[in-house]
């Protein structure tokens, strides 16, 4: 399978050449890369019809990929943070609204399983937690299931500023979730949704978030809405409303009081939605690069590449790109719990860089390959479109990384001017 990377230009990998790989993650990464052409014949197809790319998804089950972030011993591929993050990005490349969904997918197993292992829980929740999970990754790895994330409400709590507005009320045998998720990808396409919610009791805060596995046929959960966004049209992102759904005891995928702590502790954990606007920024690159030098399939083969606008336009693009490279892989290199301060504030500087630089390159390749890339027939506008949606996505948007960097780098946990 490693034999495909031999084909890959390093200036379109995601890590370059020399970056040190395991074989497992090579391994991993090959699968991407095996999957990824026939993704990028079909992206066309499903931002022209905001449809759900549900092939894509076969193809993932097939190579096992759904259980990216499994851990191994319950039969996953055991990706951590910077493997799922180096195959996200890959897949990215070809198909930048399958990686946003797969992104809420391998989260749902990537945050239950190697980041909780990192967190302080008693003996009970960690007997909890083990028979939970074992029963959400055996609907991924044994019954090919999807899992869904929604997290947006349309208030502060995506942004980590308020308790979520969904509630969750604590009844025989189970819980009562009722409330509304807006902007839920994968909506109407997954098995399951890992619902953020708020046990509903008196002076309710952060810490009482709950962590919830909802069914995508559940009684009392209504899809509702219309999809025909600027981008990133193949997430289907409509809004969920919950009304006294039930849901059992064993549908919490983390026990109660340890996804605060998780937020809290494993900042890095809300960076995984990068990955995919990285590969759309690398594959702006490469079509730039195959379209003045004539190399487009289905193209005539004109060169372009004599001009030395486009040759300075081109080395633009190279510079920036390789700029969100470095700053992409070391804030995977960085990523742990308990990370030091200079850590956080550079995943929010990644962040940032990687979702307006992506966007830019996107606007320098349409401007370099002149009027064709206008038309849908090629994958320029439709890159610039979803690359545009990347500084908006919660919780760590653009506008939002650059408050938590200002204010950290000059205060102190604490510290006021009153």
């Amino acid at each position: 399978m490693t034999s495909i990377l031999s084909g890959i230009d390093p200036r379109y990998s995601v890590t370059g050449s020399n970056y040190p790989l395991s074989a497992k993650q090579r391994d991993l990464v090959a699968l991407a890369e095996s999957v990824g052409p026939v993704f990028s014949q079909r992206a066309a197809r499903y931002d022209r019809e905001a449809s759900f790319p549900f092939e894509n998804y076969d193809d993932l089950r097939r190579t096992g990929l759904l259980g990216l972030c499994v851990p191994e011993r319950f039969g996953g591929k055991g990706a951590d943070l910077r493997s799922y993050a180096i195959v996200s990005a890959t897949l990215g490349k070809y198909c930048g609204a399958t990686a946003l969904t797969f992104n809420m997918h391998a989260c749902s197993t990537l945050w239950p399983g190697i980041l909780a292992d990192d967190l302080d829980m008693t003996a009970d929740q960690k007997r909890e937690h083990e028979l939970h999970r074992t029963i959400h990754f055996e609907r991924v790895v044994g019954q090919g299931a999807v899992y869904a994330q929604p997290f947006s409400e349309g208030s502060a709590a995506a942004a980590g500023k308020a308790p979520f507005g969904t509630l969750a009320s604590k009844v025989d045998g189970g819980w009562r979730i009722s409330g509304k998720k807006i902007f839920a990808s994968l909506a109407g396409a997954a098995d399951y949704y890992g619902v953020l919610c708020t046990e509903d009791k008196p002076d309710r805060t952060m810490r009482d978030t709950l962590y919830m596995a909802v069914a995508g046929d559940a009684p009392g959960l209504t899809i509702t809405g219309d999809w025909d966004p600027l981008g990133m049209r193949g997430t289907v992102s409509r809004t969920l409303l919950f009304k006294d759904v039930f849901v059992q005891d064993d549908a919490q995928m983390m026990p109660r009081g340890v996804y605060f702590q998780a937020a809290s502790r494993w900042p890095h954990m809300f960076t995984t939605l990068a990955p995919t606007y990285f590969g759309i920024a690398i594959a702006a690159f490469e079509f730039t690069v195959r379209y003045l030098r004539g190399e487009v399939d289905g193209m005539p083969p004109v060169k372009r590449r004599m001009y030395p606008t486009k040759q300075i336009a081109v080395a633009e693009m190279l510079v920036t790109l390789e700029q969100t490279r470095a700053l992409f892989l070391r804030m995977l290199d960085d990523a742990r719990v308990d990370p030091p301060k200079d850590a956080r504030l550079r995943a929010y500087a990644a962040q940032y860089t990687i979702m307006e630089n992506a966007n830019d390159l996107c606007r320098l390749a349409i401007r370099t390959c002149g009027g064709q890339s206008m038309l849908k027939a090629l994958p320029l506008e439709r890159l610039y479109r979803d690359s545009r949606c990347g500084a908006l996505m919660l919780p760590w948007t653009a506008e939002l990384c650059l408050d938590r960097i200002g204010r950290e780098a000059l205060y102190e946990p604490g510290e006021s001017d009153d």
